[in-house]
């Protein structure tokens, strides 16, 4: 009768690997980007990798916060430990049901992320992240927990531990090692434990109160108070340093009721509904801020188009200019920095590379203001939510004290993208129309994504005088962490982009994301307000690893949200509405063409729902030097507008039109040209004109010793309408929007890390180590000398190695061989040859999974595999 053999529990992290199947190292690795990069030879390869500081370090800040406390927890267990120690560490001695329901997925997301191996019997850290967890004098752990007794006292005399047992009550020990045992069996043990500190005095419990939640170290005196001594000579103190001492953590323990956290959080917190409107109202509202943010874009590039603000030396826009621009958009400055980065981010806007180098609008400008109102937000949408520039930190000072500018270096944070993704995903989950609390929200990311370093733990406070435990730190005041402020802008710029309304995530902003739309629930009242509040939703569950969209299906997402952008925008107008009071009302947004000749005929005076533009001589004669006449003017007024053209508005053109290039400057250096003898003749005996220095060349000429621009700046101080002329005679016509920076791209987003792998490189890189650890762990036989050491590669004569690959082909056996490529890269293959013929085997190799040619003389060595 034959019985299944139990498989061997595993003795290393490597073996632990080797059992899992491909889906699990799939898993694996795309927790864990890092270790495919580049892809490992094999599995003991990969365990080493897996287990190196800077890969254990970037796994565990990437855990909730649970799965963190229960990684602390394992830290401070035993080594291994089993599953009722640590539901014990985590639960306590009472037990937490909701501790004991989230335990096993915390602990399965520990083992897949492979940061604990074992049976549940034999639980074990990773060597690196326990000693990055567990407590130590320069590094406290976040449980607030202090050293065991054995290590508290390695370095305690022998006769002085001695009366520490017997003042416990305990018999004398033959050595220090059993004597630290006795004292952990006493702390361990509940009922003599709490017999010992029922006889304590009231002040020597209330010291071990202080110091029970962390921190464990306290000062103490070269002679201790009464209340101190007594916890000294029982061992429930133990000295570390000279004037230090410290809280065993057995002692702690016991006092804490065997929890290694003060406050376990095994569920996340619910992300609260603060108030709700009607999703028709959520998405109007959104659709009003995209057209709002459509126009704020082009009326900046427009501002710049005669070329913008110069270019720091370091790189960025100079705090006064960011100021002009947000004076010049109406915006604070912080909102002002955001439209600027906006733009850049999505190739709109770039420095002109020319030795006075100026930002400009770039040549997809022009391609992107021709798009629909849609695709024209699509395009700022989709650029947004990729980007690593993040605006918020404009005005900041970076890690040298520099001031952080606009458009300058500095301001990409690798994490900006996955923050908006994860903000947007969590308001995705509330329901339809609701806007949530903002704390919860940023609470709940909290939880998900812990703040680097462990905090101060909680509930420490002094002793009294110098001795007892250090006070902890304060919890108010603290700065906020990159990813809560990352958080807190991303609501501000969904709100700013359109992405969401009234603080709640639009339809559009939905689809962006790549999620279906949301069904609305049909038990939910129907809110009859804005203030109208709505329980917390459930989404306490703990969140997965999000699949990252592939380039196509980010498209795809991008024309889903376009597409239920657009019936949400009105239509283009056509028309406006002409006053008296020289002004126009755009009641909405108007048409390309025709939003254009009004930016040069008028001054936009106010904007909003409706967008008023005022007539003056300066913005009537900016059109004339555009190329425009007179008679086109009206023309243009009386076809766009649906009120009569006021009489006044009429009389400003043709006045200012009939002065206009009756005055004609050339480059002389500079002259005026006039039919009219008495303008010229009125000119010069004009006092404004001495800084001109102009004289008379012909009864219709003057001559300038000022540039043309010069020239033409002056005459139109002095309330003329000169008109630049060519050396043809002809009138020059000013075109407002010329400058253009050579063609630019985009700025890329700075990756956080390598990226997460795709399913075809994923099955490569799985079939790739699977292969190598093939050939580094098959069993090999040589009859004429030892087999080689684990990584070394064989060693044969070129006659042996000839004989021994003949022979494969006859027999049509695998063989392990050591290979060195063209590039004296080494390896370890196991092939399976076909032929060998003219310096050459041709073979199936099992490490590629294809059939390859390998040179003879680049083989090292081969052995015969072992029959089993």
């Amino acid at each position: 009768m034959s019985t299944e053999e139990k498989p061997a529990a595993p003795r290393s992290l490597a073996e632990a690997l080797r059992a899992r199947d491909d889906a699990l190292l799939a898993a694996l690795l795309r927790s864990r980007p890092d270790l495919i990069t580049p892809v490992p030879t094999d599995l003991t390869q990969l365990a080493t990798r897996a287990g190196t500081r800077a890969s254990v370090v970037r796994a565990l800040e990437r855990l909730d916060r649970f799965a963190s406390q229960t990684a602390q927890a394992l830290a401070v267990a035993g080594d291994p430990a089993t599953y009722p120690e640590l539901l014990g560490l985590m639960g306590g001695d009472e037990g937490d049901p909701a501790v004991a329901a989230a335990l096993p997925q915390a602990l399965g997301t520990l083992r897949e992320q492979a940061l604990v191996w074992g049976a549940d019997d034999r639980l074990r850290l990773v060597r690196t992240a326990r000693e990055l967890l567990a407590p130590g004098p320069q590094h406290p752990s976040a449980t607030g927990l202090g050293p065991t007794v054995r290590e508290a006292s390695a370095g305690m005399s022998p006769g002085r531990i001695q009366e520490i047992v017997l003042t416990a009550g305990l018999p004398s020990t033959h050595d220090s090692v059993s004597a630290a045992d006795a004292l952990t069996a006493l702390f361990t043990d509940r009922a003599r434990m709490g017999a010992l500190l029922d006889g304590a005095p009231a002040e020597s419990r209330e010291v071990l109160s202080r110091l029970r939640w962390g921190p464990p170290y306290g000062q103490v005196t070269a002679d201790p108070a009464a209340r101190l001594r007594w916890l000294l000579d029982r061992g429930l103190l133990l000295p570390t340093a000279p004037g230090t001492v410290v809280l065993p953590r057995e002692v702690a323990l016991h006092l804490r009721g065997g929890r290694a956290h003060r406050a376990p959080e095994p569920v996340p917190p619910v992300v609260a509904a603060a108030t709700a409107h009607r999703p028709q109202v959520v998405d109007a509202t959104a659709a009003g801020q995209a057209l709002s943010a459509l126009s704020t874009v082009a009326e900046l590039l427009r501002d710049w188009d005669e070329g913008g603000p110069a270019v720091l030396r370091a790189g960025g826009l100079s705090v006064r200019d960011l100021k002009r621009t947000a004076v010049a958009l109406d915006v604070p400055e912080p909102v002002a920095a955001f439209w600027v980065e906006l733009a850049y981010t999505a190739g709109l806007l770039a420095s002109d590379g020319e030795a006075d180098e100026r930002y400009a609008a770039t040549p997809a400008y022009d391609e992107w203001a021709q798009l629909p109102a849609e695709e024209r937000w699509g395009r700022l949408a989709g650029a947004w939510l990729a980007a690593t520039r993040t605006a918020g930190l404009v005005g900041g000072r970076d890690a040298k004290d520099r001031v952080l500018s606009a458009l300058g270096p500095g301001l990409d944070r690798s994490a900006a993208p996955e923050v908006r993704h994860r903000v947007l995903t969590l308001l995705a989950g509330l329901p339809a129309g609701a806007a949530p609390a903002a704390e919860s929200l940023l609470e709940r990311l909290r939880w998900e994504r812990p703040p680097r370093g462990p905090l101060p733990a909680p509930g420490a406070g002094r002793e009294g005088g110098r001795e007892g435990g250090r006070e902890g730190g304060r919890e108010g005041g603290r700065e906020e962490d990159p990813r809560t402020r990352l958080a807190r802008w991303t609501l501000t710029e969904a709100e700013l982009l359109g992405v969401t309304g009234r603080g709640a995530l639009s339809a559009h902003g939905r689809a962006l994301l790549g999620l279906p739309p949301a069904a609305a629930p049909a038990d939910r009242p129907e809110p009859s307000g804005p203030g109208d509040k709505l329980p917390a939703h459930p989404s306490h569950h703990r969140p997965a690893v999000p699949e990252p969209l592939s380039p196509d299906a980010q498209e795809a997402a991008r024309a889903a949200a376009v597409r239920l952008l657009a019936p949400l925008l009105p239509e283009p107008l056509d028309h406006v509405l002409l006053q008296a009071d020289l002004t126009a009302v755009a009641p909405g947004p108007l048409q390309a063409p025709l939003a254009d000749t009004l930016d040069v005929l008028a001054d936009v005076e106010s904007k909003g729902g409706a967008t008023v533009y005022r007539f003056s001589p300066a913005s009537v004669r900016r059109a004339l030097d555009a190329g425009r006449t007179a008679a086109e003017l009206h023309a243009f007024l009386a076809e766009h507008s649906r009120t009569p053209v006021p009489q006044p508005l009429t009389y400003l053109i043709d006045d200012v039109a009939r002065r206009h290039g009756r005055l004609r400057v050339g480059a002389a250096s500079a002259y005026v040209r006039c039919d009219d003898d008495a303008l010229l003749n009125e000119i010069l005996a004009d006092r404004r004109a001495a800084g001109l220095r102009l004289r008379r060349l012909a009864p219709t000429v003057l001559a300038a010793q000022a540039d043309p621009a010069s020239l033409l700046e002056g005459l139109r101080a002095m309330g003329y309408a000169p008109a630049a002329e060519s050396a043809a005679g002809d009138v020059v016509i000013a075109r407002p929007d010329a400058r253009r920076t050579p063609p630019r791209t985009a700025p890329e987003p700075v990756p956080d890390g390598p990226p997460v792998p795709d399913g075809t490189l994923l099955a490569a890189a799985l079939r790739a180590i699977r292969a190598g650890d093939l050939a580094s762990t098959a069993p090999r036989r040589r009859a004429d000398a030892a087999p080689p050491a684990a990584g070394e590669l064989p060693r044969t004569t070129s006659a042996e190695t000839l004989a021994t690959m003949q022979a494969a082909v006859l027999t049509g056996e695998p063989v392990w061989i050591g290979y060195v490529n063209a590039d004296g890269a080494a390896s370890q293959r196991v092939i399976a040859p076909v032929r060998v013929e003219g310096g050459f085997v041709t073979a199936y190799d099992h490490t590629a999974d294809e059939v390859r040619t390998f040179a003879l003389h680049r083989i090292t060595g081969v052995a015969e595999l072992a029959e089993d």
